[in-house]
């Protein structure tokens, strides 16, 4: 069956960086548009980047020229490299397969001096 198992989160200062990985089994990755959400309880559900299976992006506005999604085909596997981190990135991040037909259990991000 389709998994997506998130990985990377975790707290770093202001201005700093981190990178999630998306680990996809149960379908070829190379097949599908592939796209990263983030949640917090105050806020509605964002789209922050998506990257289709010819590797085209497309990035949220509030994180592009900041973020970069990426994927490598052999290993099943997409990234997310976060850049300039603001507090305002803090969230829980999900992979998804498409736009949301299949989620990851979420891994949290928290960007805080």
């Amino acid at each position: 069956q389709v998994q997506l198992v998130e990985s990377g989160g975790g707290l770093v200062q202001p201005g700093g960086s981190l990178r999630l990985s998306c680990a996809a089994s149960g379908f070829t990755l190379s097949s599908y548009t592939m796209s990263w959400y983030r949640q917090t309880p105050a806020k509605e559900r964002e789209l922050v980047a998506t990257i289709t299976s010819g590797g085209s992006t497309d990035y949220g506005f509030s994180v592009k020229g900041r973020f970069t999604i990426s994927r490598d085909n052999a290993k099943n596997t997409v990234y997310l490299q976060m850049n300039s981190l603001k507090p305002e990135d803090t969230a829980v991040y999900y992979c998804t397969r498409r736009w949301g037909e299949y989620w990851g259990q979420g891994t949290q991000v928290t960007v805080s001096s």
